[in-house]
């Protein structure tokens, strides 16, 4: 009798054993995957308890909230201006209909003449060049 052991696989290990065996290769390439992402975060997360312990995440933590703070201020500033703004905005907006239109028109004329280009270029690609080499057959027919 033999004796079977069961060892527990890394995810790495996993993961490689996955992507090298086609029948339970999705099976191992998923919980490789997965486990993998739960190294990682574990992984993350224990840097991020580190950097709070010496501080310097809490520092940073205050800087965020603290520009935070000046965001909303400038938010407030840009809402309370906003019924202006869009006023000026409508005024403005009747006078540059014509150059829209000017600018629709221009467009158009240059992807119309682009699209010729094109066209003229790719015709003339497909045309055979006609032979340096005299032809080896008679062109005038005989009677």
């Amino acid at each position: 009798m033999s004796e079977k052991v069961d060892t527990r696989l890394s995810p790495r290990e996993r993961l490689t054993r996955g992507l090298t065996y086609s029948a339970v290769g999705p099976v191992d390439v998923t919980r490789g995957v997965v486990g993998l992402g739960v190294q990682s975060a574990q992984s993350t997360a224990s840097e991020l308890r580190r950097r709070y312990r010496e501080g310097r995440l809490a520092r940073e933590i205050a800087a965020a909230q603290q520009t935070l703070a000046q965001e909303l201020a400038a938010a407030q500033e840009v809402v309370a201006t906003l019924p202006q703004v869009l006023q000026e905005a409508r005024r403005s907006q009747r006078r540059s209909k014509k150059r829209v239109w000017v600018i629709a028109g221009a467009a158009t004329v240059v992807v119309v003449a682009g699209g010729a280009v094109a066209f003229s270029i790719v015709r003339r690609s497909s045309r055979p060049e006609p032979s340096p080499r005299p032809p080896s057959v008679d062109v005038q027919p005989r009677p």
